[in-house]
C-alpha cells in the first residue's frame, strides 16, 4: 500500500465514485462472512480508509482492490469474533437485515443470504466462509478468489468443495418465499392460539428452536430440540402472546415478523422450512440486534458529501463534485431516513 499525497479534484471524485458504486457489493461480502450488519459496516468503513490512503495511480482495478481488502478485513474480524462469541450467553444468531428495498443486499445473486444458511456458515472457518461467499454469492472465478485469499486456484477449489460438502443438506430444498411466508403466518397464528397440535403438524420431527438473547430473561439459553418441545415452547408462556402485535417484515429475502408490545418491537422471529416442514424456529430477543434490523429498514442514499466532497446532489446514484475538502472517512456514505419503531409496528 502506497501513501497518496495531495489528491486532485478529479482524482478524489473518481475515488469516491468508484467506492460508492462498489459499496453495496463490499457490504454484501462482509455481511455474509460475518453475519453482522454492524461489523460489516465497520469493515466497509475501514476499506474506505485504506482506499483513501492508497496510491490509486498504481491500482489497476478498484473493484479487485476493494473486494480483496474487504474480504481480508472481514476474515480478520471473523477470527476475533469467534473468540468473543465463546462468551455469548445462549445461542448466537446472525443479525437480520431488511431486504424489501434491495432483495439481494448488493449481491448479483441472493445466495448465502438466508438467516438459516448464514448460521450454518458460521461453522466454517473464516477462510472457507469467504471462499464460499465469493464463489456462490458473487460468482468470482477461482483465480480471482485465489488472489484475494493468497492461495492457489487448486487450493481454492478444494476449500469451496469442502464448504459445499459441509453445507450439503442444510436448506438445499428450502421452500420458496411465498410458501415460507404462508408457513410462518400459520405458525404464528397457531402459537397465538395456543394450538399445540397445529404447531406439531407444521414441524419436522427434528425441529429445533433457537433463542438469541445473550442472557436476557425469557430467552432460552439452550437449543430446544424435537417437535413436541418446540411446539410447547412456542405456547408455553401465558403472558407472552396476549397484547402482542405482529408486524410482518422481510429479512434476508424471506418473511419474518416483529413481535411488538405497546408499539415497540421486542422480538424478531422467523423460521427455516423445507418441503418436509418447519425445521428451525429462530427467535431474536437481543435488543441491539433488533435495533440493527430496524436501522437497516431505512432507505440508504449514497452521498459523496459525507466523504469529504461538498456540493453534491442528493440523488441516488448521481453525484456532482463542486468543491474538494480534506478527505475524511465516509461515515457509511449514507443518509438514513428516520422511521420510528412505533410506525414499524403499526404498519
Amino acid at each position: 500500500m502506497h501513501p497518496q499525497a495531495s489528491p486532485t479534484d478529479s482524482d478524489l471524485g473518481e475515488a469516491v465514485s468508484a467506492f460508492v458504486e462498489l459499496r453495496p457489493r463490499l457490504f454484501g461480502i462482509a455481511y455474509r462472512v460475518l453475519g453482522s450488519a454492524a461489523e460489516a459496516e465497520d469493515v466497509v468503513q475501514e476499506a474506505w480508509l485504506r482506499w483513501q490512503r492508497t496510491d490509486r495511480s498504481v491500482v489497476l482495478s478498484p473493484a479487485a482492490f476493494l473486494s480483496s481488502t474487504t474480504t481480508r478485513l472481514a476474515i480478520n474480524v471473523a477470527q476475533s469474533a469467534r473468540v468473543r462469541r465463546e462468551t455469548y450467553i445462549g445461542p448466537w444468531l446472525p443479525e437480520p437485515i431488511d431486504t424489501s428495498l434491495d432483495p439481494v443486499a448488493g449481491a448479483e445473486r441472493a445466495e448465502a443470504l438466508e438467516l438459516a444458511l448464514l448460521l450454518v456458515l458460521q461453522k466454517l472457518t473464516p477462510t472457507e466462509r469467504a471462499a464460499y461467499v465469493l464463489r456462490e454469492a458473487f460468482d468470482y472465478g477461482y483465480a480471482e478468489i485465489a488472489q484475494i485469499l493468497c492461495l492457489t486456484p487448486v487450493n481454492v477449489r478444494k476449500v469451496v468443495s469442502r464448504a459445499r460438502q459441509h453445507l450439503a443438506g442444510d436448506g438445499c430444498d428450502s421452500v420458496d418465499a411465498q410458501e415460507h411466508r404462508r408457513l410462518l403466518d400459520t405458525f404464528v397464528a397457531a402459537a397465538q392460539d395456543g394450538d399445540v397440535a397445529s404447531l406439531e403438524a407444521l414441524l419436522t420431527p427434528d425441529a429445533v428452536s433457537l433463542s438469541d438473547g445473550n442472557g436476557l430473561r425469557g430467552a432460552a439459553r439452550v437449543p430446544v430440540v424435537g417437535r413436541a418441545r418446540v411446539a410447547n415452547l412456542a405456547t408455553a408462556s401465558s403472558r407472552f402472546w396476549p397484547g402482542v402485535e405482529v408486524a410482518p417484515v422481510e429479512a434476508n429475502g424471506r418473511g419474518g415478523v416483529l413481535l411488538c408490545r405497546d408499539g415497540r418491537p421486542e422480538v424478531f422471529m422467523t423460521i427455516a422450512a423445507t418441503r418436509r416442514g418447519v425445521h428451525q424456529v429462530l427467535w431474536l430477543f437481543n435488543p441491539r440486534k433488533i435495533a440493527a434490523f430496524l436501522a437497516s429498514r431505512t432507505r440508504r442514499v449514497p452521498l459523496s458529501a459525507d466523504a469529504g466532497v461538498t456540493g453534491v446532489t442528493g440523488v441516488t446514484g448521481v453525484t456532482e463534485v463542486t468543491e474538494v475538502t480534506e478527505v475524511t472517512a465516509p461515515v457509511g456514505l449514507t443518509r438514513e431516513t428516520d422511521r420510528s419503531s412505533y410506525a414499524v409496528c403499526r404498519g
